[in-house]
């Protein structure tokens, strides 16, 4: 399979502002400045236009102090690419610069997984975690990523993935070094008030770092949320690296910021500890 080096943005100007200085100045903007950042093995952030999930996203990122590499864990949107693709190396482009891939621990991750798998392609047109570079990159400008989406939601094999993440981590004594952030959108396309319930129960289980309870409560309650894979890895490498609870920094939907609540998309921010 072709790899490539240079991931360019494909959603600056869209989800995001495509100059510098407006990117800069609406993350500014967004920002906790009282935040106290603490040491945290994961997070949680939305992935949609800045205009509405930004500030939730901006938010928790500025009481976290980012890790030297960020495992970027996202969903696959649009079906290309392979189930489990990690892009191995290269760079990612964004107005704010470039972020380098940690190549020598995507190479470990290989190494130790049979689910991922070298891969470009996935990558390629999915915004799920383009949009999260440039918050990282307003509040730290040297970290390097690895960039992970999922498109299966097949509990058994999430499980088996995250006990392979968090393996490397332990054995080669990363824990101080490697923080984990998965993206994802909660309840689209519901009136509010049934979006906040829903998206409530998701968000109970993910605070408990209960997989079984989340998946449940998708199926129960038809919860419509998009990163139901990435967030699940998460939590199982997480409570590896030994986590105890999640906690949530903000959540509001679409409809708080547009005003039209009959038809919202829900964002939650969460750390995990």
């Amino acid at each position: 399979m072709k790899l490539i080096n240079l991931r360019k943005p494909v959603v600056a100007g869209q989800f995001y502002p495509s100059g510098a200085k407006e990117l800069k100045a609406i993350i500014s903007s967004f920002a906790d400045k009282s935040a106290q950042k603490i040491d945290v093995l994961g997070c949680i952030l939305p992935h949609a236009g800045y205009i509405y999930s930004g500030k939730v996203a901006v938010c928790t990122i500025s009481g976290v102090k980012i890790k030297d590499t960020v495992v970027l864990l996202g969903p696959n949107h649009t079906g290309r690419g392979v189930v489990f693709s990690i892009m191995p190396q290269g760079v990612w482009q964004t107005p704010l610069g470039n972020v380098e891939i940690n190549s020598q621990l995507a190479g470990l991750f290989l190494g130790k997984s049979k689910y991922l798998e070298a891969d470009s392609l996935a990558h390629l047109d999915e915004h799920s975690l383009e949009v999260e570079l440039p918050i990282l990159q307003y509040f730290r400008n040297d970290f390097k990523i690895v960039p992970i989406v999922i498109k299966t939601d097949d509990l058994s094999e999430l499980n088996a993935v995250g006990q392979e993440l968090a393996s490397v981590v332990i054995e080669n004594d990363l824990r101080g070094s490697v923080m984990f952030m998965a993206s994802s959108d909660l309840t689209h396309y519901q009136p509010q008030k049934s979006a906040e319930i829903k998206d409530a129960l998701a968000i109970e289980a993910v605070l408990n770092l209960d997989v079984g309870k989340l998946k449940a409560a998708i199926g129960e309650s038809e919860i419509s949320m998009c990163g139901f894979a990435p967030i699940a890895v998460l939590i199982i490498t997480a409570k590896l690296l030994g986590a105890k609870k999640g906690r949530l920094i903000k959540y509001q939907t679409s409809g708080d910021v547009s005003g039209d609540k009959s038809s919202v998309v829900g964002y939650a921010g969460i750390t995990i500890n």
